[in-house]
C-alpha cells in the first residue's frame, strides 16, 4: 500500500499528490504571480521581461515559464523575450533558438548515421567470420 502524499517541489512540505507536483500553498502563490504579471503587463505593453519581473517581484525563470505554458503570451509585446535554454540568446518562442535546434537535429541525424553504419559494419564482420567458417567446415 503506497501513501498519496509527497513532498513539495517548490517548498518542500509535505500534501496530497496532485498533477503540479506541489503543494496547494505554491499553486496558490503561483497564480497570484502570475495574476501580478498579466495586470501589469496590461497597463505596459512594451516592457521587457526584465521590466515585468523587477516590477511585479517575479522571476524571470517563473515569467518565462508562464510564457512557455502558453499562459502569457508575447505576440502583441514586441519587446518582451526569453533566454534560448541552451546558448542564451534571446527569443520568443520554443525553448531553443533556430540556430541551437539545426544544430541538435545535425547532431542527432549524425548519431543516427553513426548507429547505422555500426550495424553495418557488425553484420558484414559476423558474414565474413561465418564465411570462413563455412569453408573450413567444406574442406574436412
Amino acid at each position: 500500500m503506497s501513501l498519496n502524499v509527497d513532498n513539495c517541489q517548490r517548498c518542500g512540505k509535505v500534501y496530497i499528490k496532485n498533477t503540479y507536483g506541489i503543494c496547494g500553498n505554491c499553486i496558490k502563490s503561483i497564480d497570484l504571480q502570475y495574476e501580478k504579471c498579466l495586470k501589469y503587463l496590461r497597463e505596459y505593453r512594451s516592457c521587457t521581461i526584465n521590466e515585468l519581473s523587477e516590477a511585479t517581484e517575479v522571476s524571470v525563470g517563473q515569467i518565462t515559464k508562464f510564457i512557455r505554458e502558453g499562459r502569457i503570451s508575447i505576440k502583441g509585446n514586441a519587446n518582451m523575450s526569453y533566454d534560448c535554454e541552451v546558448c542564451g540568446t534571446q527569443i520568443r518562442e520554443h525553448t531553443m533558438c533556430e540556430p541551437c535546434r539545426s544544430r541538435l537535429a545535425k547532431e542527432t541525424n549524425q548519431m543516427r548515421e553513426d548507429e547505422t553504419r555500426k550495424k553495418i559494419q557488425e553484420v558484414q564482420s559476423h558474414k565474413a567470420t561465418y564465411n570462413i567458417r563455412d569453408r573450413l567446415n567444406d574442406r574436412h
